[in-house]
């Protein structure tokens, strides 16, 4: 890189670091230090900004499952075992998803509430803790399976917006407290009017699952598009998104005229963490000063509550092809405040 110019590859980021703090450049153990300062400083900048970032968003859709109530059950208590009847837990329905699933929740008697560990057949399912009650769950009592929490994209770092085509009001995310203060039981069902973002076990061993919650649970199978920032923070030298910089050829998954910035970040982290106070505060001052400046650029300025908020464009428009799984002909509809699958 030359020195008039931009840094661009992680190699420049961290080379101009290693520069800047006068640091051996040939010492493996200095530049790989250099190296885990550059990636802090590029995801401590996205964190960071509590506005837009044009260059990482991404549009993802969730689409609910409809409550299934088909048949009858009967349950021990004590045991997990949920025996059914006249059920057909284990059968795909039209949107090309079974009946039941592990992601959702089985309703006894209008409050009992219980997980799913496995969906054995059309008739058996595993609760995922005994049944707790004074007595049996008797054959031929009714139930309701229902799901009000769903994944997010895999590479869901934070909201940026929520949409959904509503005629009535913006679909808030609340805090997790907050959330469950209001909502402790999730008992009632309905068109959703909040929702909590969740992070539920580990993909391998180090990346939380993200996943949304709504109440009331949904009533039907709507389509949920929602933005948010993608954790993937880097594009190698193919044109692959990575969720940090790696190769020397690697790029951070922003605008060149913003990455000097990083290097800002990772000499204020450098000089901070060898307790150089003087020289910390220098690169800070320098670092807020540059993101002052983003902040300002009309593509970034303007912030957003993280919401779920009205869309009022058709979805026809936007289903090119039938949701995944579902036969060709069917399309979306707009019979509710949310939109619905036409089966």
């Amino acid at each position: 890189m030359s020195s008039t110019t931009q840094p661009t590859t992680f190699s420049d980021l961290f080379t101009e670091l290693l520069n800047k703090t006068r640091s051996v450049t040939t010492v493996t153990a200095v530049t790989d230090q250099a190296k885990r300062y550059i990636n802090s400083a590029l995801y401590d900048l996205v964190i960071g900004f509590e506005h837009q970032l044009p260059w990482l968003e991404r549009e993802a859709f969730i689409r609910t499952h409809a409550p299934y109530t088909t048949g009858t059950v009967a349950v021990t208590r004590g045991a997990t075992a949920v025996t059914g009847t006249s059920t057909l837990w284990a059968t795909v329905n039209a949107y090309n998803e079974n009946n039941a699933r592990v992601t959702g929740k089985m309703l006894f008697g209008g409050s009992d509430i219980y997980g799913i560990a496995t969906v054995g057949s059309n008739t058996s399912i595993t609760l995922d803790e005994r049944y707790v009650a004074d007595s049996d769950l008797a054959a031929g009592s009714t139930y309701t399976y229902f799901e009000d929490e769903y994944a997010l994209a895999s590479d869901f770092l934070k909201p940026v917006d929520w949409r959904i085509f509503s005629t009535t009001k913006n679909i808030p995310i609340l805090g997790r407290r907050e959330f469950n203060r209001k909502y402790p039981r999730p008992i009632q069902s309905g068109t959703p009017k909040a929702a909590v973002l969740l992070e539920k076990g580990f993909s391998g061993s180090t990346t939380p699952l993200r996943y949304i919650q709504f109440y009331p649970y949904p009533a039907g199978a709507y389509v949920i598009p929602y933005l948010y920032i993608t954790s993937n923070l880097a594009v190698t030298s193919a044109g692959v998104e990575a969720a940090q910089l790696s190769g020397d050829t690697d790029e951070p998954n922003c605008p060149r005229g913003y990455r000097h910035l990083i290097v800002l970040n990772a000499l204020y982290l450098w000089y901070r963490d060898k307790k150089d106070d003087a020289r910390s505060q220098s690169a800070q001052a320098d670092y807020i000063d540059g993101v002052k400046r983003v902040v300002g650029d009309t593509n970034v300025g303007v912030p957003k509550r993280a919401t779920i908020a009205p869309r009022n464009q058709s979805y026809e428009q936007y289903a090119r092809q039938p949701y995944s799984g579902v036969a060709s002909g069917r399309r979306y509809s707009h019979n509710n405040s949310f939109d619905y699958f036409d089966p």
